[in-house]
């Protein structure tokens, strides 16, 4: 999910404001008939808004199934391929760990922890898990995983992972 925070400006809108409006309600419209109603509040609202004021907007943009099911069929494959993890859900963990894809929060000693950050339809619409992708996939390439997961294969780990990655044109 995108969420964004804008606010108003001191700004004055333009004076032909009729191709902004036409843009707005004519190209762009609700889907159904409570959307178009929702759509005409919320820029009513937006139009309203005094200098200075901000307003928080979440959009979700609908998740490419083909897109999410590649990546799961690379995740899955490099799972299937090593033996450091016996779970799936382990597995992907250490993956958002070492991707970065978590939230940092004070643990119970007093030092730093990640949290992982949620990847579910209702989170992550097709830009964000795009660049949750992309995080792993340069996760993966890098030393650590090949490394840690194949560490009985010395020199030949990055090998293996390349194999892997290659089969997906990653």
């Amino acid at each position: 999910m995108s969420k964004i925070t804008i606010m108003r400006t001191e700004v004055a809108p333009p004076a032909g404001i009729g191709a902004v409006s036409d843009f707005l309600f004519k190209c762009l419209d609700g889907f159904t008939k409570d959307d178009r109603r929702a759509w005409r509040r919320f820029w009513k609202r937006v139009n309203a808004m005094e200098s200075g004021e901000l307003a928080t907007c979440e959009m979700a943009f609908p998740r490419s199934g083909p897109y999410h099911r590649r990546h799961f069929a690379i995740v899955s494959a490099v799972f299937d391929a090593q033996e450091r993890f016996s779970s799936l859900e382990s597995f992907l963990i250490w993956l958002k760990i070492g991707a970065g894809w978590v939230t940092w929060v004070a643990g119970a000693r007093g030092g730093i922890v990640p949290i992982p950050k949620s990847i579910s339809y209702a989170k992550a619409d097709q830009e964000e898990f795009t660049r949750y992708h992309e995080a792993v996939m340069d996760f993966l390439r890098s030393g650590h995983p090949a490394r840690f997961l194949w560490k009985h294969l010395g020199d030949e780990a990055h090998a293996m992972m390349d194999s892997i990655l290659i089969g997906f044109d990653e």
